[in-house]
């Protein structure tokens, strides 16, 4: 049985192993799942409100308990009260984030890439600089990568970050960091000849 399938590049076509670009993908919950995970992990705690007992003010009753034929109120610091405490709202502590398997996560990787493979999203092709970011920029408009491009190589040389660094809607990625949510958020995947047998590598592991 053959083990690869193509994809093609500026100049030829290029194998690319089944047991990454080309597995069964039953449905998506996996895939959604690994996304989310990487939502989640990214997500930081930065919101916070004030508990009537941290709100300024409201030290004095607004008004008599008795008599005036209002209802009784201690502090206008009530969570009811407009400028009052918060209830149940975030504290800056919380904990977002989730966790899933080394192989559910190889898995669903595998299955983003041969969704993007289906769809035509895969480009084998070397990318070289000098680092200069007019360079990255005829490379991209030479192969019509108008929108977001993803480029996964398997090291990120300071010519490779200087040159995109400043180029909206472009993502270097060094190969084993590649995720499910850049694979999905990307419209075109640019992949680097030697990170083909590295993304088997890290994604296909031989069982015992």
């Amino acid at each position: 049985m053959a083990t690869t399938t193509a994809a093609k590049t500026a100049d030829k076509t290029v194998a690319l192993p089944k047991e990454v670009f080309a597995v069964e993908v039953k449905n998506h919950e996996l895939v959604r799942l690994a996304y989310d995970v990487y939502l989640s992990n990214s997500r930081t705690a930065s919101a916070t409100t004030k508990t009537r007992g941290e709100v300024r003010g409201g030290g004095k009753k607004p008004w008599r308990q008795k008599g005036t034929g209002r209802a009784r109120f201690g502090s206008s610091r009530n969570p009811i009260w407009r400028g009052g405490g918060i209830v149940f709202g975030p504290l800056g502590n919380e904990n977002y984030v989730k966790k899933i398997s080394t192989q559910a996560r190889r898995q669903a990787t595998r299955q983003a890439l041969t969704l993007a493979h289906q769809s035509g999203k895969i480009h084998v092709m070397d990318v070289k600089t000098t680092g200069k970011t007019a360079e990255i920029v005829k490379f991209l408009a030479d192969n019509k990568f108008t929108r977001k491009t993803l480029i996964a190589v398997d090291e990120k040389t300071p010519e490779l970050i200087r040159a995109t660094n400043n180029i909206q809607n472009v993502l270097l990625v060094s190969t084993k960091y590649l995720s499910v949510y850049h694979i999905l958020n990307a419209d075109a995947i640019v992949l680097s000849k030697s990170s083909l047998a590295t993304l088997k590598s890290w994604l296909v592991k031989e069982e015992a």
